[in-house]
């Protein structure tokens, strides 16, 4: 998952929709409660689930940690829970605060946000594939699991796409794939630092992403950039990649606008704008 920023979502058996990575010890920094508390909040809010007149948040959360990791934060970690869940009350609090300024003027129906728990359940377990100084959250929308109430899973470093379909993996799947099956990688930074996304499926959507809108690379940065904003495609018969731009406020080509809904042929090496408020620089691997 990525710090600072809100999480991610898979269902059942989803397939692995790709990889971001981020260095995090070559910057410096170091696993910290502040870090796994905004991790939860990130995932809480990327896991949203909306319903007609509410929306229904994750409320139970697995948190896997590098044994050392684990082991470092082992004297605390009832502490940090007991913050993460002010926390997590207090961002609750903050949205069903907020419409209340704007509904009347924009007519909108007010939905409140609650949880289907009597309260927040989080827990710690160590887990060796988890690199030192990432988290690793899987969350539910109930401490049942009933398939109706699946929540999400993010990574800090994005071993797997913070944002996908509904739901969450019982079995927690295999984090590498072979390098073969990557298709392309995508640098790029938001406000959550330098990553790098690898595509290893031939359709990927970009985007905030959000609880009624799944993506596959979620970007962390502000509202001029859409749920979902762009779609890049690979043709398997030929291997040559698309792009479309599906948002509000544009996406360009190597400096030049594309138009709206329609799909155009993205070079093997290309610079994506999106929205004016980052550039996505895409490389195919051969």
């Amino acid at each position: 998952m990525k710090p600072g920023e809100l999480p991610d979502v898979t269902l059942g058996k989803r397939t692995q929709q790709g990889v971001v990575h981020q260095d995090q010890r070559a910057s410096g920094t170091r696993l910290s409660g502040q870090v796994v508390i905004s991790e939860l909040l990130r995932n809480m809010e990327l896991g949203r689930f909306e319903l007609a007149y509410s929306v229904l948040l994750p409320c139970a959360f697995t948190v896997y940690l590098n044994p050392e990791d684990l082991e470092s934060l082992s004297g605390v970690l009832d502490l940090v829970a007991e913050d993460a869940k002010r926390a997590l009350r207090a961002r609750v609090a903050e949205w069903n605060a907020r419409p209340k300024l704007f509904s009347l003027r924009r007519n909108k129906q007010i939905k409140e946000h609650k949880i289907a728990c009597r309260d927040w359940s989080i827990e710690f377990l160590p887990d060796a594939e988890v690199p030192i100084g990432d988290v690793e959250i899987h969350s539910q929308l109930n401490e049942a699991t009933e398939p109706v109430y699946r929540g999400l899973k993010t990574t800090l470093m994005g071993r797997e796409p913070t944002a996908g379909t509904q739901g969450v993996t019982s079995v927690r799947p295999q984090t590498h794939r072979p390098a073969d099956s990557i298709l392309a990688e995508i640098r790029y930074e938001d406000d959550s630092g330098s990553q790098i996304f690898l595509m290893t499926q031939n359709r990927i959507r970009v985007g905030r992403g959000g609880g009624d809108q799944p993506v596959d690379l979620a970007l962390y940065v502000n509202d001029e950039v859409s749920r979902e904003h762009l779609i890049i495609r690979r043709e398997a018969a030929s291997g040559l990649f698309f792009i479309t731009d599906t948002s509000t406020n544009g996406t360009w080509l190597n400096g030049k606008r594309l138009r709206k809904g329609i799909e155009e042929l993205l070079p093997d090496k290309a610079e994506i704008g999106v929205g004016e408020v980052l550039n996505l620089y895409f490389e195919v691997r051969k």
